[in-house]
């Protein structure tokens, strides 16, 4: 999927915010804003995913910023918050189904996009959404296909229900490889963060999408060898938020994909054809 001109003020947005985490003066942000926009307009009709674009600008602003990890202590944060849910609701999901929902619901701890808002409840929330289950639902195509799996995380947060995720297909056989960011952008997990959930224990492969590179999505060209190899060899991909899909949409020559997400944007939307708020689970082969 291409970068959309209706992007650009939810990609700067970002920066600036980011910005605002780690410097106390309007002036420095202003100058990092204009550059980050600067870059954006020469970049942005590059024939490339999304996400390949808004990774060069957000890496600029952090090397402007100052700040390898704006989002640390959100990212904490964002774990602490989804734990606390886990240990309330997850003796209720015992099924395939029931924790990709979970899965979705936890997508929506993002701070990625403009047009989305975090809520301040999310035990109350996860319960409300939980109960109003999938807008799109393919997990019956979906668990027959699940003996290999490589499993692209998104963001922090929601890591917390993925890894439970993770824990039921390992139960139930599978082979997984799980793929986190293999450096900080946003508030995505690391291998600092799924390590700290004890994921490299309860996975075949933990590995970064990248060898230290903070490349939102999946840019195959950089994916080290194992996840390339593991990609060969999978008989499922399960593609968790909005830039794995953006990154993975136009591929042609993958294994089917599972695109679990809360639809947060209305590009994206449009380009599903399924409207903002939806919680879908999209097999796509």
């Amino acid at each position: 999927m291409r970068f959309y001109e209706g992007c650009t003020d939810c990609l700067i947005s970002r920066v600036e915010y980011e910005g605002r985490l780690c410097i106390d003066d309007p002036d420095r942000i202003q100058e990092i804003v204009d550059a980050c926009r600067d870059l954006l307009r020469r970049i942005a009709a590059d024939p490339v995913p999304a996400p390949v674009i808004a990774s060069r600008v957000h890496r600029l602003a952090y090397r402007m910023i100052g700040d390898a990890d704006p989002y640390r202590t959100l990212k904490r944060a964002n774990n602490q918050d989804a734990a606390a849910v886990c240990r309330k609701v997850r003796g209720d999901l015992p099924t395939f189904r029931d924790l990709v929902l979970a899965s979705v619901i936890g997508n929506t701890l993002d701070y990625g996009s403009k047009a989305h808002t975090v809520t301040d409840n999310f035990v109350d929330f996860f319960r409300r959404e939980f109960a109003a289950g999938l807008t799109a639902d393919d997990t019956e195509a979906m668990e027959p296909l699940t003996s290999r799996v490589v499993y692209l995380a998104d963001n922090c947060g929601e890591i917390v229900f993925d890894a439970l995720l993770a824990d039921h297909l390992k139960k139930n056989g599978s082979h997984v490889t799980f793929a986190v960011r293999g450096a900080p952008i946003l508030n995505d997990a690391t291998i600092e963060d799924a390590m700290a959930l004890g994921l490299d224990r309860r996975v075949d492969l933990l590995t970064g999408t990248t060898d230290g590179i903070a490349e939102l999505g999946l840019n195959r060209e950089l994916a080290p060898p194992p996840l390339a190899d593991a990609l060969d060899h999978a008989t499922l991909v399960i593609a968790k938020g909005m830039a794995n899909y953006e990154s993975l949409s136009d591929e042609r020559d993958l294994p089917p994909v599972a695109y679990l997400m809360s639809v947060k944007c209305s590009p994206i939307g449009a380009d599903i054809g399924i409207p903002v708020g939806s919680r879908v689970a999209l097999l796509r082969e």
